[in-house]
């Protein structure tokens, strides 16, 4: 019985996504909105419905880069069209064009919530590192650090860590890693 309730819940979830896939479509690349389209997700990754806590719904274009073709000679080797494949996910592409788009806010994580035949769709939660509530609350007020800004260019969310190989461990990873210099005064 509960396996049923499930499925069915999930069946429901995923017709309704469909359908919301066609209105975002028309709507803009990336657009501030109320509340999460899943917000069991949403609140795994540090999501909370308060003051200073934003969600933005961003859509990609699936596939590699496209690059117009030269127009001048070069032998087929060194056009340079076919086969340029970005080393940054699409998900973590999502979120740094997010944090362009709101240049005052931090972005503390994403998910995917869907893709069609020409678009990935990701959902962004962004905090405010100004404003009071998300200062005094003990669970996110370690974004209003100044060593904070600006994480998502520089691979610090989980999107970012997995892009850089961060998320492996072990044999095989030891160059992956930053090193551990330590401070030495002279």
């Amino acid at each position: 019985m509960r396996r049923e309730t499930k499925k069915l819940k999930q069946d429901y979830e995923k017709r309704s996504l469909q359908k919301r896939r066609r209105k975002w479509k028309r709507r803009p690349a990336i657009e501030r909105i109320e509340n999460p389209s899943k917000p069991d997700r949403a609140r795994e990754l540090g999501y909370k419905a308060k003051q200073g806590v934003i969600m933005a719904r961003v859509r990609v274009r699936r596939g590699g880069r496209r690059k117009e073709r030269p127009k001048k000679g070069r032998r087929p080797k060194r056009m340079g069209v076919a086969k340029i494949t970005p080393e940054k996910s699409l998900q973590l592409i999502a979120e740094e064009r997010t944090a362009r788009k709101f240049p005052n806010l931090e972005v503390l994580n994403s998910y995917k919530i869907g893709e069609d035949g020409e678009y990935h769709y990701y959902e962004v939660i962004l905090l405010d590192p100004n404003h009071p509530s998300i200062q005094n609350d003990p669970d996110l007020k370690w974004i209003t650090d100044p060593s904070n800004r600006g994480r998502v260019h520089r691979g610090l969310t989980s999107e970012g860590k997995s892009s850089r190989g961060l998320d492996k461990k072990g044999k095989g990873t030891e160059k992956v890693r930053p090193s551990k210099r330590k401070n030495r005064a002279r």
